[in-house]
């Protein structure tokens, strides 16, 4: 059973990455806990918004190196309809991924992800992933690793 589990997850997540014969992949809904204060934040609140969802753990260096350009195209962006969610994996209590938030001076939601929410991106092989959404509410690129400010500020161009 565990095996044909992550072998779906691995097909859902190729198929968010590259797309299934033309056929958009809509944005997996989510309810999630925020870090910082624990209120419940909805998908659907960012509907008609571009987005770009990563799934990071305070542990995690790249994730880490990642922040400064997260908070940047946060910063860039957000005036044109774009939003940075960040869905944390860590398994530990909210308040360490708080501490994060506030000791980095992140600009953007932080969420804490459950295993359905990782299940429904198609399971999360590596972190830092993330997920380029349009205002449409659509999947259109998946990055696995760190990805470079440059690139990011390329493709989220390219939806707004």
């Amino acid at each position: 059973m565990g095996r044909v589990v992550i072998k779906l997850g691995w097909l859902l997540g190729c198929c968010l990455w590259l797309g299934t014969a033309g056929a958009a992949v809509h944005l997996p809904p989510f309810v999630l806990p925020a870090a910082t204060d624990g209120a419940t934040v909805s998908s659907e609140v960012y509907k008609g918004r571009a987005m770009l969802i990563t799934f990071f753990a305070t542990w995690c260096a790249p994730c880490l190196q990642e922040i400064p350009a997260l908070k940047a195209v946060q910063a860039q962006f957000q005036d044109q309809g774009f939003s940075v969610v960040a869905l944390s994996v860590d398994e530990g209590s909210a308040a360490t991924v708080a501490r994060l938030v506030r000791k980095a001076g992140i600009n953007y939601q932080v969420l804490m992800a459950d295993q359905t929410t990782l299940s429904n991106f198609g399971g999360i092989a590596t972190i830092p992933t993330s997920f380029l959404v349009n205002k449409e509410g659509q999947v259109v690129k998946k990055y696995p690793g760190l990805v470079p400010r440059g690139l990011l500020e390329r493709d989220i161009g390219s939806v707004l």
